[in-house]
């Protein structure tokens, strides 16, 4: 999502770097590629014109010219501005005083509502609330049956009294819901309403009949982001007609573009609170402004990526973890298949690598990664024994032999494997002794992840390196007298127990600095389960 606009300003910011100064020129210049990128990215031309207006005035005033890097200054408008024009701070959905609180959902035929309601009523049951879904979509053919399927993905109780296509009294079934919900203490109910192919006046009377008779406490307009110029138009039609209180956007996954997302918010007025961002249930998150002008940026999301490994990860298997790390013991591949099944969890490895900061540079290569490297790597490690994981110093040849054949893969496959492991071990100890984390930001090169080794800091380099040594060294010494001294003085360092781990050697032999200069306390918040001593 955002992949082309995202692109545009992140090249647009590149022509800005290194300037002491900027000139009105420069300053234009900038304003046009962005109201470029702006209009290549659908986003309502009204919408484009008040935008790049208040950019430009702000970046002749003094508040650019007396910055020591104006550039920069300039990022930080266009990103402040881009936080408003997404409707500036988080909404969160009100809560009846006395339950059950009722979110209708209206919107147009094919814009995603019915699968959008099992979404929102598996979001509502993690966050601890007994969601039930109304059927009062009559008209669609098929739509009380497809709400029945997504409930039933969702856990969720669907309440469907008519069949359907055709048959029985939407107004009915939504009034006689909230009874329902009440006498089963289902305390939020989510009617799915009918949808047109186009606005008319049967579509917003009928829906106007629901709001009346039902009263509900958020009446969220669901869009479809891949509609383009017409968001605009539909928005203040739905807006006239039903009177929402909240945007929901689906399919922000399937548009490059993105320009619904930032043209309704500014137009209604109304905020943007949940987006649909892929085709399973948990493709679906609250709309936070602030992080989406931060992924927009190519400035990653990382507070997102936290909240989404506290609700992933098992407490428990996390807390075994750190006293195990914490009491020096080896971190082994039962931890590691148990570290797998967290990620899992949490969703696509593309969309949680993509929240990293400056990943738009490795855009290709993130295209190019396998999902099902994950499994893979996972049929592995089943297909060891309890003691082998436990133990992986015992696997032999035979051994490896044996595992690649159960897990029908090759025996190399199973060596990176282990070379990955061995990395990750050596991770480990290092920041019990409080070594540092190899591959933070800065450290100059990417963590290698399994199927991503022609990354940089991934295997794929590190072996087009290999290849780069001098040949013909007699016991892998150096030719040069100095520097054959000082490998002499650390091999006996090493024996004397003087020495450990070179610094960042999981990845790529990135320098991190000075041990005592890494503090896990220092760490962002959600950090506390992972790492010993951190924030939890």
């Amino acid at each position: 999502m955002f992949n082309s606009l995202s692109d545009r300003l992140t090249a647009t910011f590149k022509n800005l770097r290194g300037k002491g100064r900027l000139s009105e020129a420069d300053v234009d210049a900038t304003i046009r590629e962005i109201r470029r990128a702006l209009l290549d990215a659908d986003v309502a031309l009204p919408v484009v014109r008040a935008f790049t207006g208040r950019i430009r005035e702000r970046a002749l005033s003094e508040e650019v010219s007396g910055a020591l890097n104006p550039g920069q200054q300039v990022v930080k408008i266009v990103n402040d501005e881009l936080v408003a024009i997404l409707g500036g701070q988080t909404r969160r959905l009100t809560f009846a005083k006395r339950p059950p609180t009722v979110i209708m959902l209206a919107g147009l035929q094919g814009a995603g509502k019915t699968t959008l309601a099992g979404k929102l009523a598996h979001w509502l049951k993690s966050e601890g609330h007994r969601p039930m879904l109304v059927a009062a979509d009559l008209q669609r053919p098929n739509a009380v049956n497809q709400l029945q399927i997504v409930g039933e993905r969702a856990g969720a109780v669907v309440y469907a009294p008519e069949p359907g296509n055709g048959v029985g009294d939407p107004i009915q079934v939504a009034t006689d819901s909230i009874e329902v919900a009440k006498s089963k203490l289902h305390d939020v109910v989510i009617v799915d309403t009918a949808g047109r192919l186009g606005i008319d006046e049967e579509l917003m009377q009928q829906a106007a009949d629901i709001r009346s008779a039902v009263n509900p406490d958020e009446v969220l307009f669901v869009i479809d982001a891949m509609i383009g110029q017409d968001a605009v138009k539909t928005a203040e039609a739905f807006l006239e007609g039903v009177d929402f209180t909240g945007v929901v956007l689906s399919k922000l996954d399937g548009d490059s573009r993105g320009g619904a997302a930032l043209s309704v918010a500014e137009v209604t007025g109304k905020p943007i609170m949940f987006a649909s961002t892929g085709e399973s249930m948990q493709d679906f998150e609250q709309f936070h402004p602030d992080r989406m002008a931060d992924r927009i940026l190519d400035m990653g999301d990382i507070l997102t990526l936290i909240e989404q490994a506290e609700k992933n990860f098992d407490e428990k298997q996390t807390e075994k973890l750190k006293k195990k790390v914490e009491a020096g013991e080896d971190f082994d591949l039962n931890d590691f298949l148990t570290q797998m099944a967290g990620l899992k969890k949490m969703g696509s490895m593309k969309k949680m690598l993509g929240m990293m900061p400056g990943m738009s540079q490795y855009k290709d290569q993130l295209e190019n990664f396998d999902e099902r490297e994950v499994d893979r790597v996972e049929a592995i490690v089943r297909s060891m024994t309890p003691h082998e994981r436990t133990n992986p110093k015992i696997l032999n040849g035979s051994r490896r032999a044996r595992i690649a054949k159960g897990a029908g893969t090759t025996v190399t496959a199973v060596n990176q494997l282990m070379e990955r492991f061995t990395q990750a071990q050596k991770m480990m100890r290092q920041m019990t002794r409080g070594g540092g984390m190899p591959g933070m930001p800065g450290g100059g090169g990417m963590p290698q992840m399994p199927g991503m080794g022609g990354m940089p800091g991934g295997a794929g380099n590190r072996k087009k390196k290999a290849v780069g040594k001098k040949k013909g060294r007699k016991g892998g010494q150096s030719g040069n007298p100095a520097k054959r001294a000082q490998e002499a003085q650390a091999l006996a360092d090493k024996k004397s127990g003087k020495t450990k781990d070179p610094v960042g050697s999981a990845f790529g032999g990135v320098d991190l600095g000075k041990d005592e200069e890494f503090d896990p306390a220092n760490l962002p918040k959600g950090f506390g389960g992972i790492f010993p001593g951190g924030k939890k």
